[in-house]
């Protein structure tokens, strides 16, 4: 292991008098005075691989195979773009990181990490409140897969109308046999089935995806009911008018002949595991179709081959596999295909990849799931800006800003904002304060990092990829 004075030296050197086009080219001059932040405090098992370090750029690595329109909105100039899994060390300095299938582990997650982006709605591969106390924001890309979801969804209800796929696989036969021409015109009559106009849908969960599905079923001819018990004013004014809410998950599924599943898995007690059990079944239509596009473990598998043993009539369209229900007839299981187009793996990933560099960039935060929406003004001239995550407990906030003030350091602006057990502030710090030519961030820095409940901050200002620091229970990481 080389000695931390050594490699200091090899990485980073304290960046002191920023020069005026790199400014520019970051963030635009902010002063006349220069910044001098500190970088680089640390054992290098800290920060991964020297060899693979590349200074003045964000790294971020990415797992699983993402769409390159995504990705190529990474500026070059600013960003590394470390592709698949960690192979000779590359990736190990990762100050973000974008998945979509695949399980983060916590080996994964440098201590180099800001923020964390999953190219899809759900974060269950992500132990995200693990993330919320080391203080890193996790987001997600709410509604950019759910135009394909929503063609897979009526494509189920088709199926669920029609032995299409009976038929098919009938003809196929008939095919192999040298006797489908003989015997078509006989035989469709075992494949008959229903239409959807003027049938009812329910939609369980009307977010981005089941509003959409709702939407398009009306311009179907289909009537609609539904229920979300977390449906915000705003979200409702965006339904079909002719949806009719209902109080309950039985009154909604009560006269359904569809019943369209949209809503998140959520583990523990008062969580959606089974949700749709034995007792909801009871309010089912003995030829209702259910159709599950949202997660498996919603279903109660067992309750549902019950429910179609004793209802013929019955069908059960999944986009998840079943061990007890895999070779029911009257059951269609697809293979996790709702998100699988080109066309929502390109939004999904440009979706995420907008969200980081805002992050990194303004500090912004939009479409996180353990982390309060937060935006602030764009900054001044004449000041720099800083951001702080810290535990959400009384005290912590006014102990920051006496940090500025300690510095003779003023607030231009700021913003501050709750979440859970976290808080996240975004502060604009003026630069004309009487100091000489060249102003020093690094002592506030330290002091408010290491004050008690803050957790990581940072200075958005200079090159990309340095200002962040971490208090590591009680070791000063920067």
């Amino acid at each position: 292991m080389m000695s931390s004075r050594v490699s200091r030296n090899l990485l980073f050197s304290s960046i002191s008098s920023i020069s005026r086009s790199c400014q520019q080219r970051a963030f635009a001059a902010a002063a006349a005075a220069a910044i001098d932040i500190e970088h680089g405090r640390g054992q290098w098992k800290t920060y991964g691989n020297i060899e693979n370090y590349k200074p003045g750029k964000f790294q971020i690595k990415t797992f699983n195979k993402l769409s390159p329109v995504g990705l190529e909105r990474f500026a070059d100039q600013d960003y590394e773009v470390v592709k698949g899994e960690d192979q000779d060390g590359q990736g190990s300095n990762a100050h973000a990181i974008l998945i979509r299938s695949h399980k983060l582990s916590d080996d994964d997650v440098p201590h180099t990490t800001r923020a964390i982006a999953r190219c899809g709605a759900g974060t269950n591969n992500i132990n995200v409140a693990r993330m919320t106390k080391l203080g890193i924001p996790v987001f997600n890309t709410p509604g950019a897969n759910a135009n394909a979801v929503m063609e897979l969804v009526i494509c189920g209800v088709l199926l669920g109308s029609r032995r299409v796929i009976d038929g098919i696989n009938h003809m196929k036969t008939l095919g192999e046999q040298g006797i489908a021409r003989e015997r078509v015109e006989k035989d469709k009559a075992m494949f008959g089935g229903r239409e959807i106009k003027n049938k009812n849908l329910s939609v369980i969960g009307l977010g981005h995806i089941g509003s959409i599905t709702a939407h398009t079923a009306d311009n179907l001819g289909m009537t609609l009911s539904g229920y979300d018990p977390g449906l915000s004013v705003q979200s409702a004014l965006k339904l079909p008018r002719n949806l009719k809410l209902e109080d309950s998950i039985a009154a909604a599924v009560a006269n359904a002949d569809y019943i369209s599943l949209n809503i998140p898995y959520v583990k523990g007690e008062g969580g959606t595991h089974g949700i749709i059990g034995k007792e909801v079944m009871t309010h089912f239509k003995p030829d209702a179709v259910l159709l599950n596009f949202a997660r498996g473990e919603l279903v109660d598998s067992d309750a549902m081959k019950e429910f179609l043993d004793a209802n013929p009539a019955a069908r059960y369209v999944s986009d998840f596999p079943d061990d007890a229900l895999w070779n029911h007839p009257n059951v269609i299981l697809l293979p996790h295909l709702g998100a699988s187009t080109t066309e929502a793996e390109d939004a999904a990933c440009t979706m995420a990849v907008d969200t980081v560099r805002e992050f990194l960039e303004s500090g912004t935060i939009r479409n996180s799931v353990n982390f309060p929406a937060t935006s602030l003004a764009d900054r001044p001239g004449g000041t720099v800006r800083f951001t702080v995550v810290n535990q959400n407990v009384p005290g912590v906030l006014a102990e920051i800003t006496n940090a500025f003030a300690h510095e003779n350091l003023n607030i231009v602006q700021q913003i501050n904002q709750s979440r859970g057990d976290i808080a996240y502030n975004v502060l604009d710090i003026g630069t004309d304060t009487g100091h000489e030519n060249v102003l020093s961030f690094k002592k506030v820095q330290e002091r408010i990092t290491m004050l008690e409940g803050v957790l990581s901050s940072r200075i958005l200002y200079g090159l990309p990829g340095t200002g962040y620091a971490r208090n590591l229970e009680g070791e000063y990481f920067v």
